[in-house]
């Protein structure tokens, strides 16, 4: 085993949320048919917004002393793709999921967030990650919005083009977190971060996705043994484990979730491990770097 990559941790822990539907709105009746369930229409009614959970997992994180990065969503409307996506009912679905940065509500938690010491970056839209004139312009206008630079961020639907590493370097990114699965978790991308172009640009593999876990609401002890097989391996191959939960599922309605994520980022500060967004972890394992010994094992792939 190459050098540790955190001398005084056990391993590491990033912890991201990808802001996909901070309303659910028009999700409602799609739910309410899917799961033959009529309770979901409650959120069509006015100030009832139950996947707006920025708060709770504000809280719930300061509470175990953590922080984490929120990737935040800039999907294009319907309108301004060619025609001939107009009859794919994908697009349809993410013009429908589209929110505005600028709505002062979400501008309002998106400073509180920043201002608090948690990461904002970005979430590069559907089509986006082969088109590096889209990425450059939802950078700008994410930075607009915060006020300064944002520093990484993932694809959504971790849908990577043969290009969109390097359209992330060229718009002056520093990292990428899309490389993974929304149906499988484990370390099959490798236990360190990747440097595609062999300088300070990383790649952090996505380790677990919330949705890729057996459902901790029906079977939560079947996840947790998932989640501690994966630290099991995080710890003792000195790994960084990057993972997802989507912050709707920190909602009532997916409770288990909820609970599945502080067991998780508990067990891993139990363990000695670096919990944290990955930009902080970008700068420390860059600093690392650049000292005269260097720290071997971080372009393992």
């Amino acid at each position: 085993m190459s050098a540790d990559i955190l001398p005084d941790h056990e391993f590491a822990l990033c912890l991201t949320h990808d802001v996909d539907r901070p309303y659910k709105g028009l999700q409602a009746p799609y739910y309410a048919l899917a799961d033959r369930d009529p309770s979901h229409l409650a959120a069509l009614a006015p100030g009832n917004n139950p996947w707006w959970q920025f708060e709770t997992v504000k809280a719930l994180e300061d509470d175990l002393g953590v922080r984490s990065a929120f990737y935040v969503l800039q999907e294009e409307s319907i309108l301004a793709k060619s025609p001939g996506k107009w009859l794919r009912p994908r697009y349809w679905i993410e013009h429908f999921g589209r929110y505005d940065i600028f709505d002062a509500d979400l501008l309002e938690v998106l400073h509180d967030l920043d201002d608090g010491g948690w990461e904002i970056g970005l979430h590069g839209s559907y089509d986006s990650g082969d088109d590096r004139q889209a990425l450059c312009e939802q950078k700008i206008a994410l930075e607009a919005a915060l006020g300064h630079e944002v520093r990484g961020g993932r694809q959504h639907h971790l849908r990577l083009g043969d290009e969109t590493w390097a359209h992330y370097d060229a718009v002056g990114l520093d990292y990428d977190t899309s490389l993974g699965s929304s149906s499988e978790y484990g370390f099959q991308y490798g236990y360190r971060p990747k440097r595609p172009f062999d300088d300070d640009f990383l790649v952090f593999p996505l380790t677990v996705m919330d949705i890729a876990l057996p459902d901790p609401d029906a079977e939560f002890e079947a996840a947790w043994r998932e989640c501690e097989r994966l630290l099991d391996e995080a710890a003792a191959n000195d790994a960084v484990m990057t993972a997802l939960w989507h912050p709707r599922m920190f909602a009532d309605e997916f409770s288990g979730h909820r609970r599945l994520y502080r067991r998780l980022v508990e067990r891993a500060l139990d363990r000695g491990a670096w919990v944290g967004p990955p930009a902080d972890l970008h700068d420390r394992l860059v600093e690392t770097r650049h000292e005269p010994a260097g720290v071997a094992g971080v372009n393992d792939r």
